[in-house]
């Protein structure tokens, strides 16, 4: 494998790793902060942080006119819907259940890309989204056929991953005209005009009188500088090398990652009924990279 390669999968990995985390994170933030008070305050060290960074490398690009609607678009769906859904959703359900939800996202990318751009799917990929979907009931329901998890909380997560599909739809455009660091710092910017009145009318006097801790702090930067900056960064230098369908396969290992780090960090309890679901919902992702074409151009 070429250094080239080597540096693309590595800055995917890398952004999964830091995605992973973030879902153990969010859970010590939330301790003392409100959800929207959480994305806001983590855009915010964000963006002073990538436009310090982009204004010194000089890596910051000016947006054309007629792309500025699109990277409004692309703020929509991240980080505001994404993070509605997810920092709410985050609230009702586990930190391993919702990685397990977020990771579905490489089974609806497909779909979209064939309804939006007439790209290919496979019969495989209509199969991995059955069987994914087998694997996280797995984990919501139990032997009687009754949630074990919050209806609400799932719901969320869900509008989350339909977010991340929409994401990636604009993304694909966006990727090919303007670097990592300029689409990232001025898609948080806007991030933070699309939360602040919801955090003015819903969190600001709970922020007033929070009294957040080191620990809280810590975990604060973390998702600002980790999770909101180099994951984004590094996923869509992936995105821009090699494509949305083989940037999104490595979503898979999120799971994984988020569960054994909320059974050290959260001592989250790791089932054998989660163990399998994950395991389900993993063989699904995997199945439904198949070539085996079920819809043409």
């Amino acid at each position: 494998m070429s250094k080239k390669k080597l540096l693309v999968y590595g800055s995917i990995i890398l952004s999964m790793l830091f995605w992973s985390f973030s879902f153990v994170w969010v859970k010590i933030v939330y301790l003392i902060y409100n959800p929207i008070t959480t994305v806001l305050l983590r855009l915010i060290i964000s963006s002073i942080l990538l436009f310090i960074i982009g204004k010194g490398i000089k890596k910051l690009q000016p947006i054309k006119k007629k792309d500025r609607m699109q990277l409004l678009l692309l703020a929509f769906f991240e980080p505001f819907l994404y993070f509605m859904g997810e920092s709410f959703g985050l609230q009702l359900v586990s930190s391993t259940l919702g990685a397990v939800i977020v990771s579905t996202i490489p089974l609806f990318s497909p779909i979209a890309a064939y309804i939006f751009y007439r790209e290919k799917i496979g019969i495989m990929g209509l199969v991995g989204i059955l069987i994914s979907i087998l694997g996280v009931s797995v984990i919501i329901f139990n032997k009687n056929l009754n949630l074990i998890a919050s209806p609400t909380g799932i719901a969320l997560m869900f509008l989350a991953v339909a977010a991340a599909v929409g994401y990636s739809v604009v993304l694909k455009n966006m990727a090919a005209k303007y670097n990592p660091i300029t689409l990232i710092s001025y898609q948080n910017l806007l991030g933070i005009a699309l939360f602040l009145p919801w955090f003015f009318l819903f969190d600001f006097h709970d922020f007033i009188y929070a009294k957040p801790n080191i620990k809280v702090w810590i975990a604060l930067l973390e998702l600002a500088i980790f999770a909101s900056s180099l994951a984004f960064i590094l996923f869509t230098y992936g995105i821009n090398h090699i494509g949305i369908t083989k940037t999104n396969i490595f979503i898979n290992a999120i799971p994984v990652f988020t569960a054994i780090f909320a059974y050290f960090v959260l001592d989250e309890i790791l089932t054998f009924q989660k163990m399998a679901g994950i395991f389900i919902v993993i063989c699904g992702l995997f199945l439904s990279q198949a070539k085996l074409n079920f819809f043409r151009k």
